[in-house]
């Protein structure tokens, strides 16, 4: 096919077509993403470290702790950097953010021990803006909550997916400390074809903006006026998310940890057999919304997802610790309660409360706001775990987080949807410049 022919059929052909490439696009881009990411999570690195002289620290903890600061820096970044991003920018921006995070991925085995930890760091620094721009390509479409849950699909899938790759690395005589630079290297070319197919990608058309209402940059007026207008519900979102995320965080940094645990030691494919049947079950949950063309109950069905998701992880787990399931079945329920109440948030149920207020601007707005907050939760998390001085495995901290999180977030998610639900009964409100 021709570059001329691919044009016509993504600007006027079947919209079956549209909705395949796009979500192809999306999905490998972000899937090769996460080579930069995730792999140096499958190491052990069995050994302690002096912190500032003050204390000794697990290796790997620190190795966690440092790239997870990166990334919550990056997220507070992209509240500006990504809801302001022009779309002729997008492409270069995640192609030199990549760059920057592979070259920390280098440096990592290089730098002595006690400088180690900075290299992870900065390789999470640039990393956290690639959800947004990636999505920017996505927003604002009659098919949002498809493209959205293809584009989903792909950090479940790739959390594993890297993980596997990145132990059959290890298998090869690989150095722990240089796996994670050799697992993205081998990640760049799907890169960059990715990106390649995201530049094609046209913006949406006239029917998407009637329906979806037209995306643009907000600058920090339109920014601040959004969230002022809904700050009770969306604090509750922000709050909540903070909380998931934390447990999502721990899941899937300590994942081999978990899985040892539960007597899975053995086995590299375990990574990404656990997420498959997740990512099929949360893509076909979020493609469902599409069919909801009325916003006001969309953006309701989107909270009953977040709701049931949060009260499935302490079902199953209840479920697990009556050993009525064996542990996969466990973790694979939980991790669809996670993703079921994490997804939305990165894709559809900010695209869903714009279209349904009729505010001017980006979903990526939103998505940054909470994400920042999110993994500055997993941080506090994660240091209390370490520094409370609870002498417990991660999973016995794991399960019993899992009870944590799914009251906490099944009750304050709840309160976010009859918020939402009574917003949708009062006429618009805001500044005329960017309501319409």
């Amino acid at each position: 096919m021709s570059l001329q022919t691919l044009h016509r059929k993504l600007n006027s052909g079947p919209s079956a077509f549209f909705n395949i490439y796009a979500i192809f696009a999306g999905f490998i881009t972000y899937f090769a993403m996460y080579g930069f990411r995730k792999p140096f999570s499958v190491g052990r690195f069995d050994e302690t470290i002096s912190f500032l002289g003050l204390f000794d620290l697990d290796l790997k903890i620190l190795f966690v702790f440092s790239q997870v600061i990166g990334y919550t820096i990056s997220k507070f970044m992209g509240i500006k950097i990504v809801s302001e991003a022009l779309r002729s920018k997008r492409i270069v921006m995640i192609l030199t953010f990549i760059l920057i995070a592979e070259s920390a991925l280098i440096m990592f085995p290089l730098l002595p021990r006690s400088y180690q930890a900075l290299a992870l760091l900065l390789n999470g620094l640039p990393l956290g803006m690639i959800w947004g721009l990636v999505f920017s390509f996505l927003e604002g479409r009659r098919s949002t909550e498809l493209l959205a849950a293809g584009l989903s699909t792909s950090y479940i899938v790739a959390s594993g997916a890297v993980k596997s790759v990145g132990k059959w690395v290890l298998l090869q005589g690989i150095s722990e400390y240089w796996m994670p630079a050799i697992t993205g290297l081998i990640f760049f070319p799907m890169l960059c074809f990715g990106l390649w197919m995201l530049s094609q990608i046209p913006d949406p058309n006239q029917d998407d903006e009637t329906l979806r209402t037209k995306r643009a940059p907000m600058d920090a007026a339109a920014r601040k006026q959004f969230f002022l207008l809904y700050a009770p519900g969306l604090m509750a979102l922000t709050l909540f998310y903070m909380l998931l995320t934390a447990y999502r965080d721990i899941r899937d940094n300590f994942s081999r940890e978990i899985f040892d645990e539960l007597g899975y030691q053995d086995s590299s494919l375990i990574f990404t057999s656990s997420e498959v049947p997740i990512a099929f079950l949360v893509m076909l949950s979020l493609a469902a919304i599409m069919y909801i063309k009325n916003n006001r109950k969309a953006v309701t069905a989107i909270h009953g997802l977040l709701v049931g998701g949060s009260a499935l992880i302490g079902l199953i787990t209840l479920a697990f610790q009556l050993d009525l399931i064996s542990p996969i079945v466990w973790m694979i329920g939980i991790g669809l309660g996670l993703y079921l109440g994490y997804v939305p948030f990165g894709s559809v149920i900010f695209d869903r409360i714009i279209a349904e207020t009729r505010f001017v601007g980006t979903a990526a707005f939103m998505i940054y706001v909470t994400d920042a907050f999110g993994y500055l939760g997993s941080v506090s998390i994660m240091f209390y775990k370490n520094f409370s001085g609870q002498e417990i495995t991660w999973l016995q901290f794991f399960t019993q987080f899992s009870y944590v999180t799914s009251i906490a977030c099944t009750l304050g998610f709840g309160y976010s949807m009859l918020y939402f639900y009574r917003q949708h009964q009062k006429p618009p409100t805001g500044g005329e410049s960017k309501l319409i």
